[in-house]
């Protein structure tokens, strides 16, 4: 037998509101046991745990996420993601509509916007 992948595993201060921005980003729910304060924080359908940690342990992750648009453009979803708290670290968008754009969410760890399954189909 082999392993799998349970959960991405991200560490930081507040897993609860860290948990809650990426629901909202996601458009997915926190587990129905997590509530403010919880040391963790799981979004069951995506398969990622919110951990809190100490101040210094949660400074740099090693991990990251590239998430591909479902049902609008990668410029929709950067607007969309950027109105709900994250910030453009690198903006990697190429003239002829490739690349990616590299966004932080509220407690700075730094996660990939692709182009959409549609994009990629058009060229």
């Amino acid at each position: 037998m082999t392993s799998a992948i349970r959960h991405v595993t991200i560490h930081s201060s507040d897993s609860y509101a860290l948990g809650t921005f990426w629901s909202q980003v996601l458009g997915q729910p926190l587990h129905e046991d997590d509530k403010p304060g919880d040391e963790e924080a799981l979004i069951e359908g995506a398969g990622i745990l919110f951990v809190t940690v100490p101040d210094a342990e949660s400074r740099r992750s090693r991990l990251h996420l590239d998430l591909q648009p479902q049902d609008r453009t990668r410029e929709e979803e950067v607007e969309r993601l950027l109105e709900l708290g994250a910030t453009l670290v690198a903006d990697r968008r190429r003239p002829d509509g490739t690349g990616w754009a590299v966004l932080a969410d509220p407690e700075g760890n730094e996660f990939c916007v692709e182009r959409s399954a549609g994009e990629r189909a058009a060229g």
